[in-house]
């Protein structure tokens, strides 16, 4: 029995990275004997084991082999005669494929038989071999890769390899909870909009997201968007998000945004009226077909209708920004509502020339949610009972209630004008 340290573990060391998850090959063991150590098995479709003492996992050396299309089409063969070198050619990337053990005096020996070591000082993303084209999920890790890595380039044959991969259909075969996983780990990566940028060169985004895909080409209004083309405002709001250090929601709903830019008629370019309703619209068919879970769905929901309003909040008196606070939930959910209007500051932000601007739309609906949540609901409901009110009007004394508390603010915080736009 022979154990080795490979994959991510491995390949972050020798670039210094931090390493937080270790992962283990084990050669020349059966599971017999994994168990007599004291190894616990968890693996489904192939041998895993826990460390007894670490809970670290333990994998036994395996090969695949294809039988059947998409993420579940593989035949996997594990026996104490596959080599490490046979279980590294199935790993995805030659940069994943180099694995390091001790000698007996303690020095660390690396087997790097793909050369993974050379593609990380060439900062290459190059597919170990051929057996790549096997598995569709490949094409999503070697995006996040590009979005996690981001000084590194996808090799060309690594991209034709890809491309080939898309136009048969492999695509076609990912299942949902795999591409949302693969999704969600790219957006939160330090340069989210290299995950869709090489998604988009290889032919799978098309396939995947067709409604972030034909975003590309659609163009906005100069006066607002001096980058003018939609695509390119998309990935500038990504990687805002990411300087930002937002949470994945707030990333997905920033990814969801402007879905409706991409239906509108060509008649009325560059502007693009209502395209927040059709954002909405659009966002619920991909929340459903990624199965992406209800918190981001959620607040994606409430930033893809009301992000414009937002934006112009600037300009809205009392009775308009409670309608606004009403509409997004957010006197029920603030902590959602925060989250909403930080995807709305990378949203403002994500233009060229934007990039440090400030976005007074944020502090100044805080403040004014902080003085709506000063309205003490249970003591109107009280009085107004007390003199025979009850139903919809104990709701009309609340709401009125907060328009005047928001108009007290407004009038001690003499907010200026807010310079609020389209965006």
């Amino acid at each position: 029995m022979q154990i080795y340290m490979v994959g991510g573990a491995v390949r972050d060391r020798l670039l210094g990275r931090p390493v937080n998850d270790h992962d283990w090959v084990v050669v020349g063991a059966t599971p017999e004997q994994m168990l007599e150590l004291g190894y616990l098995p968890v693996g489904r479709d192939f041998p895993v084991f826990l460390h007894p003492e670490t809970r670290e996992e333990y994998a036994l050396a395996r090969t695949e082999r294809k039988s059947g299309r998409g993420y579940r089409g593989f035949a996997v063969e594990s026996s104490p005669n596959v080599t490490l070198e046979d279980d590294l050619s199935r790993r995805d990337l030659t940069i994943n494929s180099i694995a390091s053990s001790a000698d007996s005096t303690g020095a660390t020996v690396l087997f790097d038989p793909y050369h993974g070591v050379q593609d990380l000082q060439a900062r290459l993303l190059r597919h170990v071999t051929d057996s790549f084209r096997e598995d569709p999920v490949r094409i999503l890790r070697v995006a996040r890769f590009a979005a996690r890595f981001t000084d590194f380039t996808v090799a060309p044959e690594t991209m034709q390899l890809m491309r080939e991969m898309a136009e048969h259909g492999e695509v076609d075969h990912l299942v949902p909870e795999r591409v949302w996983q693969e999704l969600a780990r790219g957006l939160m990566e330090a340069k989210p909009s290299r995950m869709f940028e090489v998604l988009r060169e290889c032919g799978a985004l098309q396939v995947l997201l067709p409604e972030v895909a034909r975003l590309w080409g659609v163009p906005q209004p100069p006066q607002h968007h001096p980058e003018v083309d939609t695509g390119v405002h998309l990935m500038m709001v990504l990687d805002m998000a990411a300087r930002l250090n937002a949470p994945l929601v707030v990333r997905f709903a920033c990814l969801a945004h402007d879905f409706g830019k991409g239906t509108t008629p060509a008649n009325i370019l560059p502007r693009h009226i209502g395209h927040e309703e059709r954002s909405a619209k659009l966002l619920r068919g991909v929340a459903e077909r990624l199965r992406v879970p209800v918190d981001c769905r959620e607040t994606a929901d409430v930033v893809a209708r009301e992000h414009g309003n937002i934006h112009r909040s600037g300009d809205l008196g009392a009775a308009a920004l409670v309608r606004l606070l009403e509409r997004c939930d957010a006197i029920r959910k603030p902590e959602r509502f925060a989250d909403v209007l930080l995807a709305c500051e990378c949203d403002a932000r994500g233009r060229l020339g934007f990039e440090d601007a400030a976005y007074p739309q944020r502090p100044r609906l805080l403040g004014v949610l902080a003085a709506v949540q000063s309205v003490v609901t249970r003591d109107i409901a009280a009085h107004a009972a007390a003199h025979g009110l009850a139903g919809p009007q104990v709701g009309q004394l609340i709401h009125q209630a907060r328009i005047e508390a928001v108009a007290q603010w407004l009038h001690r915080s003499a907010t200026p004008d807010s310079g609020a736009d389209s965006a």
